[in-house]
C-alpha cells in the first residue's frame, strides 16, 4: 500500500504532465505532452466542451491557446486526492502582468499507470461574451 506522500507525489506529477499539456507552445510539443499526460482513450469535459483521446484533447487546447495568447494555466491550490482521484484550482494568467481572466477547478481521475483518465473541469471565472 502506497504511502501518504507517495500518493502525494502521484497526484502532483500527473498535474504537472497535465499543465505542461496545457502550456506547450507548439502542436507538436503539445500533442507529445498530451500523450504523456493522458490515457490514450482518457478525456476531458468541462462545461463548454467533452472531448475523448489524444488528438480530440490537443485540438481543444489548442483552441483554447489560440483564444488566449500569451496567457498560461497556473495553478493556485494544493493538489489533494485519494484512490485513482486528485482535484486542484488553477487560473488562465496572463504572463505580461494583466491578470487572470479565467479561473477554475478540476477533478481528475488515474489509471493504472497514473496517466489521466478522466478530467472533471469546472469553470469559476470566465471574461464577458
Amino acid at each position: 500500500m502506497p504511502t501518504n506522500q507517495e500518493r502525494r507525489d502521484r497526484y502532483a506529477t500527473a498535474v504537472a504532465r497535465y499543465f505542461e499539456a496545457w502550456n506547450a507552445p507548439g502542436e507538436d510539443e503539445r500533442a507529445e505532452a498530451v500523450a504523456a499526460a493522458w490515457a490514450a482513450d482518457g478525456g476531458y469535459t468541462d462545461p463548454l466542451a467533452d472531448v475523448r483521446g489524444h488528438e480530440e484533447i490537443a485540438a481543444l487546447i489548442t483552441a483554447a491557446r489560440k483564444q488566449f495568447p500569451g496567457l498560461a494555466f497556473h495553478l493556485t491550490t494544493a493538489v489533494d486526492g485519494h484512490h485513482d482521484t486528485a482535484r486542484f484550482a488553477w487560473e488562465l494568467v496572463d504572463e505580461s502582468g494583466g491578470g487572470a481572466p479565467v479561473a477554475g477547478f478540476d477533478v481528475i481521475t488515474l489509471d493504472a499507470q497514473d496517466r489521466i483518465r478522466s478530467v472533471y473541469g469546472f469553470l469559476d471565472r470566465v471574461p464577458a461574451a
